[in-house]
């Protein structure tokens, strides 16, 4: 086994360890990123272009998914029935008694899910960092939102997001956004509903480009963000963060290579790491200081393997509580078809937004917020071969002149919502299952409590209500995650916050043990924010851990 000696190892490329390379490159120091997926070429493999594309999602290459499993799901409650998710063609999706399992929605790769995701690049909600001083539930970030708010800017201006001038609830210092994307005809249906209902539809903060920026393209419209950007107008972490930071010759990116294990040396210090290459073999680093950035899942994973007689519990498991605090994506999507052709394929998945119930007191007898958008691009409702499956019956001429009659005018709404940690969501080992390494997988452990369900209930009530005054008055689809366990993104599992006693990392992601280790990815946020795509919040607190490691470095105090 050949050893290796680096200043940092960064294990991950996805929006944590893309930007916490970025921030040291950048500073001078140099850092190897290892991450266990593969590279993907925009050119290459994202072919919008075949005729085959709506039958394909975003590509999948050997090790681009995570493997994991669930604990015992929760039974359903005949109470909450009208929260099932269903097809009209189809029926109801889910007809066990108890939560279905379904999947974790990312990407292992160099860009993680930056790769898939529709570019939303979302501040938090000041107050949402407050939660347990405020409204006594969750806990507090260690950081306020203004500590906050300078690298915010960095990762805005690297990333190239297009917006609003003015946000009313998360201000910005400077105004130096691109200018925002315009209104798609779909999207303009809803801002009338909404505006009849007195609510708002705000042009939606993107990692889109809506002008050329940086030698990269204004966005086509094309809609197919979900599937891979070809031509690198989506600010996704590959073309941005970790292309800068290669840039500078100090930052070397290795893909598929696992990590397998942590190793621990003397004074609470961790001495280097095991990983397995492309060709399968075994290879040794020492490392002056370890950055983990493997996401909600899998960083817990990684930390509660490496057990020793110094770490009985696992690495930075001091306090108990990592994989603990785990909290999930909640979300609504109602569809249906508008009595006008609107044209719903075309444009951005979701140009604008309603931001009118994300404060955590803004739903009634409920605390936590949630967001509105546009759903046709989430549910996949881009092309005329899922309208033929899920939309519109019968067959031959018949199926085809309903078809030609249909086409482009569903009509989606989604809602995203607050997640809060209870104890019964966690992330733990599954005690029976290992990958190929012999490693355990990462369980899923997930229960949504009385206030997680009265959120999902305002959302879809919400969601059908502003759908009802576009003029939509016959569903044929709605899908929510009250009967399934479906997250595009996760959160908290090693939580940062002021002490040991009640966090994994401190306010600048540094372990509070182990003192040349941070975590840089959405394990470590104590709040979810009411439906606020988190990639933005990720990048800002990995270049502030970035620029913190690289000072202590300098003064070789680490």
């Amino acid at each position: 086994m050949k050893t290796e000696s680096h200043d940092v190892v960064i294990i991950g490329a996805g929006a944590g360890g893309g930007a916490c390379a970025w921030a040291l490159a950048t500073k001078g120091v140099k850092a190897l990123v290892l991450d266990a997926g593969p590279r993907f070429y925009p050119e290459k493999d994202y072919n919008l272009e075949k005729s085959n594309w709506e039958q394909a999602s975003f590509p999948k290459k050997k090790n681009s998914e995570g493997r994991y499993t669930f604990g015992d799901m929760q039974k359903l409650d005949k109470k909450w029935q009208h929260l099932s998710s269903w097809n009209a063609k189809h029926g109801v999706l889910n007809a066990s008694d108890h939560r279905l399992g379904w999947r974790y929605h990312h990407v292992r790769g160099i860009g993680g899910s930056t790769l898939h995701f529709t570019g939303e690049a979302h501040r938090l909600n000041p107050k949402a960092m407050q939660l347990k001083s405020m409204f006594d539930v969750g806990a507090d970030w260690p950081i306020s939102y203004h500590e906050l708010e300078p690298f915010y800017e960095i990762a805005e201006k690297i990333i190239g997001v297009s917006g609003p001038a003015v946000d009313r609830i998360r201000p910005r210092k400077n105004q130096h956004l691109l200018p925002p994307h315009l209104k798609s005809y779909a999207s303009q249906q809803i801002e009338n509903a909404l505006n009849t209902l007195e609510l708002n539809w705000d042009a939606n903060s993107l990692a889109i480009l809506s002008k050329p920026y940086n030698n990269r393209p204004a966005c086509n419209y094309c809609g197919n963000c979900t599937r891979g950007c070809p031509r690198n107008d989506k600010g996704s972490v590959d073309i941005t963060f970790i292309r800068q930071a290669t840039n500078t010759g100090r930052c070397e990116v290795r893909s598929e290579c696992t990590v397998t294990s942590l190793e621990i040396g003397e004074k609470d210090q961790i001495s280097g790491l095991t990983y397995v290459d492309s060709e399968g073999v075994s290879n040794k680093i020492s490392a002056r200081n370890v950055v983990v950035a493997c996401g909600a899942i899998e960083t817990p994973r990684l930390l509660l393997s490496a057990k020793s007689s110094k770490a009985p519990n696992g690495i930075a498991n001091e306090s108990g509580l990592v994989g603990k605090n785990f909290m999930e994506t909640t979300s609504w999507v109602s569809s249906g078809l508008h009595p006008e052709p609107l044209g719903s394929h075309r444009g951005l998945p979701s140009d604008s937004i309603c931001w009118d119930f994300n404060s955590p007191n803004a739903i009634p007898d409920v605390i936590g917020g949630c967001r509105f958008t546009l759903g046709m691009a989430e549910v996949g409702l881009l092309g005329p071969i899922n309208y033929a499956h899920r939309v519109v019956d019968g067959w031959g001429l018949k199926h085809k002149k309903t078809m030609r009659e249909n086409f482009g005018r569903a009509l989606s709404l989604g809602s995203v919502g607050e997640s809060l940690p209870n104890e019964n969501s966690f992330i733990d080992l599954d005690p029976n299952k290992t990958d190929e390494y012999g490693l355990p997988l990462a369980r899923i452990n997930t229960y949504l409590d009385e206030m997680e369900i009265k959120r999902l209930d305002f959302m879809a009530a919400k969601t059908r209500e502003i759908l009802n005054t576009a003029g939509v008055d016959k569903f044929f689809e709605e899908f929510g995650t009250y009967d399934t366990f479906s997250s595009t993104h996760v959160f908290g599992t090693c939580r940062m916050g002021k002490n040991i006693e009640n966090s994994v990392v401190d306010a600048n992601c540094r372990s509070h043990r182990w003192k040349n280790l941070f975590i840089v990815d959405a394990s470590v946020f104590p709040s979810s924010g009411g439906g606020e795509s988190p990639s933005l919040t990720i990048e800002a607190i990995a270049i502030k851990a970035g620029f913190y490691l690289s000072d202590l470095m300098h003064k070789k105090e680490i």
